[in-house]
């Protein structure tokens, strides 16, 4: 005989043993009637004044038993089984109260509702899966069904389930319980806990597969033919609330157990005090290794198992797992602070999950339709938003950290190196390193997050570079080395910056242009300091009889040495502006004379310049520039000045202008006043030069090419003095 149910225990007062079975299908078949089975321990007749107000003392008590029974049966399951307890129970308890509360409005003639027709026959259907007798297998017979379910024999405990649900509903169709409502609830109440104890089994199977006492591949059999045998029962099974013609829905326990066990593993790594003592990327490494690990098996050991029994598993595995990743993410995204933590749960989720090679088993199946995204756009957006504002200030402080090594090594007094034959500033390098790194691993994350960091290092940069070139000019290690490899380091950038991103030319070539410009410029403004006294020889008696020329040229050359470790594109700009401004210093020293010549001096004047003019030229042509529009300009002032053949000095006057088409009215008033012609001579080449200068002006391309600028950078006495000399 069975032992007593739950349910008894609520209106018999006698001592009662634990055990709460029902019968198996063989005893109950022997069984007469429910009211005096052996469903509970007590036998007679119960007593009387219990049946008047039945309904609703047994609804309280039913509770109360439920209560006791959950609480005895949550000491097997973990929180989660309890759960599928509680749904299963509150199904049951709204068909007890309709049954309680329909029955005496009827006048005890129908205390229970009737069971469609249809529904018996589910039930009957639900009753024989896989077998056509209501006889157990052997090894069941004789077994209550909490042995069967302990046992796991969860097929045959299954089967003794659906022959007592089927018995009971037959009973409440028949009207058996309607003299005493509450044997029905007891009975009822006994088949629901056995069925929440078959699906709390269900679960504890499954979360015993992933652990560390390998797979049971008879238990996950067994669960598989329990599903396969409701779901071939009831293939679209009705969803109205009411208990007794509801199945049990095994697959989607089973689903949920699966979703259960997954949450359950990927929370281990970064457990408690854990996710702050080894830090994210250890837990994030551990989540990884749990996930792949638990899906190989699954995918090796578990996915064979429910195979043979016709049961394929792995993609709710894979999907279970995927969402239990995702929602671990999403935990981890909320608590992430600074950019490194934000840039690992993007790399990760991007990169490490997201590789292909993620699960480590080339002969993983892909699932059937594509896996939602780890991450919801929202979040991901989210991330990558606090990504690029925390990278930002990180960006700046980079910047920052550079301009202070720089000072560091002017402060130590550092000279550059000479790297295959330039200047090498270590600016550009730990510029490169900076953009590189950064834009290469957001890159990595996503072409979005690609350039828009790649905006943010350029908009970082545009504003370094005035910063970093103010605070070098006011520093004190300002040479000619250094402003070379800052050229060098300029110039490297904008080129680097504009083939490798394109996209960066309107923000980057205008301060790095400036800063080169800036650059450039003190480069020879220490050069023309250097040179300027040395020009006021030019047209004095001690420059007729010295060589005044050879110490000015010694320190171009030596300017030109430094030149030659600078980037060739401004290496010769900068050559060529040297050669032009010592053309124009020249010239400038002339056309104001400290003293005049007449005569044989005004001669010897001339022959001195035609050779300064070749000497410089010589020179230059030496050095490398390429500004050979220059060699002229000395030399046609000279011819003017030392032309015998008055005549003659017309045609010079035109060669002078067609060459330097800057030159004025007041650089010709002074060029003729150093030659001393008579006034009338004087005013027709000026009137000459004038209507040639007017030609020139107005003629379209007349104007110089871009650069060759010369006399109009070179100051002259007013032009009343200059016309009063020549009078």
């Amino acid at each position: 005989m069975l032992s007593s149910s739950p349910a008894a225990k609520m209106s018999s007062p006698r001592t009662e043993t634990p055990g709460l079975e029902p019968q198996s299908p063989k005893e109950a078949e022997e069984s007469q009637t429910p009211a005096h089975s052996s469903w509970r321990t007590g036998s007679g007749k119960e007593p009387s004044g219990h049946h008047v107000d039945g309904t609703r003392l047994s609804l309280g008590t039913l509770k109360q038993a439920f209560s006791r029974a959950s609480q005895r049966a949550s000491t097997r399951v973990s929180k989660e089984d309890a759960g599928v307890l509680r749904r299963s129970s509150c199904a049951l308890f709204r068909s007890l109260r309709r049954a309680l509360d329909e029955g005496p409005a009827a006048g005890h003639s129908q205390a229970t509702p009737e069971v469609p027709s249809e529904v018996m026959s589910a039930v009957s259907q639900q009753a024989s899966p896989g077998a056509a007798s209501k006889e157990l297998k052997p090894e069941a017979e004789g077994k209550s069904v909490a042995d069967l379910i302990t046992e796991r024999q969860l097929l045959a405990a299954l089967e003794q389930l659906l022959h007592l649900e089927t018995r009971l509903v037959a009973e409440k169709a028949s009207r058996t319980f309607e003299q005493d409502p509450t044997a029905f609830a007891r009975r009822a109440m006994d088949v629901c806990l056995h069925y929440d104890g078959l699906a709390a089994e269900i679960g504890a199977i499954v979360r015993e597969t992933l652990g560390a006492d390998g797979v049971d591949a008879a238990a996950l059999a067994e669960l598989a033919r329990v599903v396969r045998a409701e779901e071939e029962a009831h293939p679209a099974p009705p969803d109205d609330g009411d208990f007794l013609r509801t199945p049990r829905r095994w697959r989607q326990h089973w689903e949920e157990a699966v979703r259960r066990s997954a949450q359950e593993r990927v929370r281990r790594p970064g457990a408690g005090e854990a996710e702050a003592a080894s830090g994210l990327a250890q837990l994030l490494a551990e989540l990884g290794g749990v996930v792949r690990r638990d899906l190989q098996k699954v995918w090796q050991e578990v996915q064979p198992a429910y195979s043979a029994a016709g049961f394929p598993a792995w993609e709710v595995y894979l999907r279970a797992f995927h969402g239990a990743v995702a929602q671990r993410l999403q935990e981890l995204a909320r608590d992430a602070r600074g950019c490194e933590q934000l840039y690992l749960l993007l790399d990760w989720a991007a990169n490490v999950y997201g590789s292909p090679d993620f699960l480590g088993a080339p002969g993983l199946a892909l699932p059937t339709e594509p896996l939602p995204p780890l991450l919801a756009p929202d979040v991901w957006a989210r991330l990558e938003s606090d990504y690029t504002s925390f990278l930002e200030a990180r960006i700046a402080s980079c910047f920052d950290r550079i301009l202070q090594l720089e000072q560091s090594r002017w402060a130590a007094a550092e000279g550059p190196e000479v790297l295959q034959g330039l200047y090498r500033a270590p600016l550009s390098t730990d510029v490169h390193m900076l953009v590189a790194e950064h834009v290469k691993a957001a890159g990595a994350i996503s072409a979005e997050l690609e350039a828009t960091t790649l905006r943010i290092c350029t908009r970082a940069l545009g504003l370094f570079v005035p910063r970093f070139e103010e605070a070098f000019l006011a520093s004190e290690a300002v040479s000619d080395p250094h402003l070379g490899a800052y050229i060098n380091a300029c110039e490297e950038l904008r080129t680097s910056f504009l083939s490798r991103f394109p996209g960066t030319q309107e923000e980057l070539e205008k301060p790095l242009v400036a800063a080169t410009c800036s650059f450039q410029k003190h480069l020879l403004r220490g050069l023309q300091r250097d040179l300027q006294p040395l020009f006021r020889a030019v047209w004095t008696r001690g420059w007729l009889a010295g060589d005044w020329l050879r110490p000015l040229m010694d320190k171009v050359v030596v300017f030109a040495g430094h030149l030659q470790h600078v980037a060739r594109p401004r290496a010769q700009e900068t050559l060529q502006e040297v050669h032009r401004f010592v053309v124009r210093e020249y010239l400038a020293q002339a056309l104001r004379p400290r003293e005049r010549f007449r005569g044989m001096e005004r001669l010897r004047g001339s022959q001195k310049m035609s050779l300064d003019a070749q000497a410089i030229g010589d020179i230059f042509q030496g050095l490398g520039s390429e500004a050979t529009w220059l060699d002229q300009a000395i030399q046609c002032v000279a011819e003017i000045l030392g032309e015998t053949y008055k005549d003659d000095i017309q045609r010079h006057l035109e060669t002078l202008i067609r060459n330097y088409p800057d030159i004025r009215r007041d650089h010709v008033l002074a060029i003729l006043a150093l030659r001393r012609l008579g006034r009338r001579r004087n005013q027709h080449l000026l009137q000459h030069a004038q209507d040639l200068l007017r030609a020139a002006a107005g003629a379209a391309g007349a104007e110089a090419p871009r650069g060759r600028v010369l006399f109009e950078e070179i100051k002259v006495p007013s032009a009343m003095a200059m016309l009063i000399t020549c009078i």
